[in-house]
């Protein structure tokens, strides 16, 4: 038995040629009356997330929403979510989520590039299905190149990219990763409908399609979410419980409660839940595995976690919004080998390999630091509207990530830097330029950089090194300024006013002496 691939499974996967809306007809039908949400003591069965999808997507048709036409979802985690987003994609339209929390001049500036015909928000749902046929509407999809998600990577001053992911992507990376974590192959119901066949040992993957308990923080406007906490819970028959934002009291409360069997998230709910005196006393006896992405987990933080839940699998995963959403992951079955530190290794029909960071299509040599690239299915098929940036990262059929990786003689895969200055908050991407350009914008700052504090609960805090304009700046409105101009997760954590920033001869920002000054 292979430590490193699932048993019983190849390198490659059989993906049937549908829609993405063959999710959820294919789960509704093999888990009917389940639970598939939970919600403030509501719930929301796999049956009726199908009835009320068609409605919705009956709906949109009925007010003239046409195939390939943009639909923004502006809703946070909710029961309403999942009926229209698998709506909206039977009626042929194109998925284009939007963060609730973002300033309005940033929702206007992403609805626009999108060119967005609606945006829905949570209570438009039922108004938009009521008095509609529970049965899709026939529509015609190319599922190699009808968009099923416009995706959104970034930020506040108009750079944000779209990503154009087709309905092929979607199925595909769905599959990927619902059958690397069930030890499954995909097939089709007697009706066209999307399915997992779980054909794995019961010893080896503990968790069976179909039993699944789950507690579901990770947005659904973020990749991770939309693929790994949605599509792939529903290809599982997973009964989700929905909390509305991280309350470590609570979330420990519900997994015993419902017996929760899985625990997914970024590290930072990880630290935030192992900081909790109630981790000790709730009986989590249920937990048989723990997924971890958007950044990497501390060493420390496994080891805790495991000690806590000594019979849990702790699998830890990579991936962006252009590879749809991951490309690696550890062995999650029980005899698989896994590395703490590294992402485990690539999934079905996955390519990775690294390049030199200077520039280079050669493989650099095991041990070495390269760049990321990533070639799949599961690529996207470039920006939207950018060609330039497209071609800057698809070269030869291969994504040149910008992340920095080094493969260990195994083939696992360790993230260890990033080509850009990106910072990770709570598995959120900051752009320390949106953040630059902002300070650059206020009238009490003459320069400014933004660099990142590690830390081990969030990742990295966003700090601010400022040369002030006038005498008597203080910090402290500064930071309060910037802030209310962004989201939560970009908020500056600190600011320090200094007589100068470095610069190289270039004219560069020496960023690494900024943070050698942080530690």
């Amino acid at each position: 038995m292979s430590a490193t691939w699932p048993p019983h499974l190849g390198k490659k996967l059989d993906y049937p040629e549908v829609a993405v809306g063959a999710i959820v007809a294919g789960s509704a039908r093999r888990f009917g009356d389940r639970v598939a949400f939970r919600h403030h003591g509501e719930e929301l069965t796999y049956a009726q997330l199908w009835r009320e999808a068609c409605q919705f997507a009956n709906g949109l048709v009925s007010r003239g929403v046409k195939p390939g036409d943009r639909v923004a979802l502006r809703m946070s985690n909710c029961l309403p979510f999942p009926v229209a987003y698998y709506g909206l994609l039977l009626a042929g339209a194109t998925f284009v989520p939007v963060n609730p929390l973002m300033p309005e001049p940033v929702v206007a500036a992403q609805l626009q590039d999108a060119g967005a015909a609606l945006t829905v928000q949570a209570s438009d749902v039922a108004e938009i299905r009521a008095d509609q046929p529970d049965t899709p509407p026939d529509v015609q999809i190319d599922i190699y190149q009808d968009l099923a998600h416009l995706a959104y990577t970034g930020g506040t001053t108009g750079r944000s990219k779209g990503v154009r992911l087709p309905h092929r992507n979607v199925v595909v990376n769905s599959l990927q990763f619902a059958c690397w974590q069930s030890g499954s192959v995909p097939a089709l119901d007697g009706e066209g409908g999307l399915i997992i066949d779980q054909i794995s040992d019961p010893a080896e993957y503990r968790n069976r399609v179909g039993t699944g308990q789950a507690i579901n923080l990770t947005p659904w406007f973020h990749a991770m979410g939309t693929i790994g906490g949605l599509n792939v819970l529903i290809l599982g028959g997973v009964t989700a419980t929905l909390h509305d934002r991280f309350d470590p009291v609570a979330y420990l409360a519900d997994a015993e409660k419902y017996k929760i069997n899985y625990m997914g998230g970024a590290p930072a709910l990880f630290a935030g839940l192992l900081a909790c005196p109630d981790i000790k006393t709730r009986d989590l006896s249920a937990v048989s595995s723990i997924g971890s992405g958007a950044a990497p987990m501390p060493h420390e933080m496994t080891i805790a976690l495991q000690r806590i839940m000594p019979d849990a699998v702790i699998v830890e995963g990579y991936g962006l919004t252009e590879v749809t959403m991951g490309a690696a992951a550890a062995p999650p079955w029980v005899s698989g080998v896994r590395k703490v530190g590294t992402v485990g290794v690539p999934v079905f029909d996955t390519e990775i390999k690294l390049v030199p960071v200077e520039g280079g299509s050669e493989a650099v040599p095991v041990g070495e630091p390269g760049e990321v690239c990533i070639r799949g299915p599961q690529v996207m098929l470039g920006y939207h509207n950018r060609p330039e940036e497209t071609a800057e990262v698809l070269v030869d059929g291969w994504l040149h990530t910008g992340d920095i990786g080094v493969f260990d003689e195994d083939g696992y895969l360790s993230i260890v830097d990033r080509k850009k200055d990106m910072l990770i908050y709570k598995g959120y991407n900051v752009y320390p330029r949106e953040l630059e350009e902002l300070l650059i914008a206020h009238p009490a700052v003459a320069m400014a950089a933004v660099v990142g504090r590690k830390d081990a609960e969030v990742g990295e805090l966003p700090v601010a090194f400022i040369v002030p304009a006038k005498p008597d700046v203080q910090a402290e409105q500064v930071m309060a300024d910037i802030n209310e101009q962004v989201v939560p997760y970009k908020r500056l954590r600190e600011v320090v006013v200094t007589d100068q920033i470095p610069i190289s001869p270039a004219g560069k920002i020496l960023k690494r002496e900024l943070r050698a000054r942080l530690t």
